[in-house]
């Protein structure tokens, strides 16, 4: 993929670990893993914001663009699922984490597919 992530280059001059970054960001280790390891399709700016609030650096310090032609099946379509994949997995997080009802995430759900 074109775009270079160097999560593990602020992590190393900061002296701060995954799990860490991971708590004080308010997402999981897994899925802090998937993106800076290059693996996530998507990134919502609240979660660069947070990102770069805890690191205290810009975005281009976390994300940098390489030439290259971009990987199989990079499409647009595939680029909206994995947002919404992600919003799914957030939204979960939210009612584990007290944040949200769980029928509030399941009407948003229904209403973002009647939009969509």
């Amino acid at each position: 993929m074109p775009i270079a992530v160097d999560i593990d280059v602020m992590l190393a001059r900061r002296k701060m670990s995954v799990g860490e970054l991971a708590e004080r960001v308010g997402i999981t280790p897994a899925n802090l893993a998937v993106l800076k390891n290059g693996r996530a399709r998507a990134v919502r700016f609240t979660t660069l914001e947070a990102l770069c609030e805890v690191l205290e650096c810009q975005p281009g310090d976390l994300l940098r663009w390489e030439p290259g032609p971009p990987e199989d099946g990079d499409t647009v379509v595939e680029a909206v699922e994995a947002v919404e994949a992600v919003e799914a997995v957030e939204a979960v997080e939210a009612v584990e984490a007290g944040e949200a009802r769980p029928g509030a995430v399941e009407v948003d759900a229904v209403e973002a597919g009647a939009a969509g």
